[in-house]
């Protein structure tokens, strides 16, 4: 049987995903070793042991001796194309070679334009959008280094938001809030799932500690806050006592840009995201945890997100 606590290797602990589960793992008594660029190692929490690396052969070593391997390598959405599945494959050599259990964020990007408006474990991926077919690529990875012998676990989630500055949340919708202003990228009664980070790093603890209860590949969805972009305005307006001018984003100048830069060009092509409505279903990690499962209330998510990006 698992023991309770390990060491846990952290791919890109400097990120906001990697940042957020170094610290949850090491609050849980963990020992941490968080995997970073070259001369980043400040960027890692305290407590954390910080280990360099440039190649795969660095990955490889630098898990030899963990139990758990967490991928959280996220690069920007410029480079998705050019290095995404090559860290991925990285992160499952590393589990190979050392027999830890490897633990993948997943994404609703992998459902693609034709997703169901609740998502579970069973939902067909078809992908529509380019880093759609990748994720789903890695996902088809993982399935056949598990058919070999690796253990791993899924955690599907949607948009991240709550750790540190880089997501719709900070970069968009709230991008003008001393403005008064703020942004929603899609039509405002459209359903959209939110992930707040600490609840989901959180949630991999939990399964890392019980990853010798499941099968060689295990996948559960994330349940955040599933929510319209009317609630979400009205909910920044409860925590803030404030009432904002509300504008919808231009994805229409969004992909006339793309054709000509590469940031409009990879974000234009999730614009249906914000369209289509989704949410996870969260009843299979529920069967599990039962009240276990940190599910912090939304108005406490925001409140505290907008806090900690000195918004309030």
């Amino acid at each position: 049987m698992a023991r309770n606590t390990g060491t846990v290797l952290v791919l890109g602990a400097g990120g906001r995903l990697g940042f957020a589960a170094a610290e949850a793992f090491r609050d849980a008594g963990w020992t941490v070793k968080g995997l970073v660029r070259p001369k980043k190692s400040h960027f890692v929490p305290k407590g954390v042991t910080p280990v360099e690396a440039v190649t795969r052969e660095d990955a490889i070593e630098a898990a030899q001796g963990c139990d758990v391997i967490l991928n959280a390598f996220n690069p920007v959405i410029t480079e998705w194309q050019r290095s995404a599945l090559s860290l991925a494959y990285a992160a499952i050599a590393a589990a190979e070679a050392s027999g830890a259990t490897l633990m993948f964020p997943g994404s609703v990007w992998n459902f693609g334009e034709g997703m169901p408006p609740v998502i579970d474990e069973s939902t067909p991926q078809n992908a529509t959008a380019r880093k759609g077919r990748m994720r789903v690529e890695m996902e088809q990875r993982i399935r056949e280094a598990c058919d070999r012998g690796m253990r791993a676990i899924v955690l599907r989630a949607g948009d991240y938001y709550g750790a540190g500055r880089g997501s719709w949340f900070d970069l968009v919708v709230t991008k003008e809030i001393g403005r008064t202003r703020l942004t929603y990228p899609g039509p405002s009664d459209v359903v959209h799932e939110w992930t707040y980070l600490p609840d989901f790093a959180d949630t991999l603890v939990k399964l890392a500690r019980r990853r010798a209860e499941f099968a060689p590949f295990e996948s559960f969805g994330f349940p955040g806050h599933a929510i319209t972009g009317a609630e979400l305005v009205k909910t920044i307006e409860a925590v803030t006592g404030k009432t904002y001018n509300v504008r919808r984003m231009s994805w229409w100048m969004i992909k006339t840009v793309g054709q000509l830069n590469a940031v409009g060009r990879e974000i234009g092509e999730l614009e249906y995201l914000w369209r289509v409505p989704h949410r996870i279903s969260g009843d299979k990690l529920k069967a599990l945890l039962g009240n276990e499962l940190q599910h912090t209330p939304l108005q406490r998510a925001v409140g505290t997100s907008l806090r900690a990006l000195e918004l309030t």
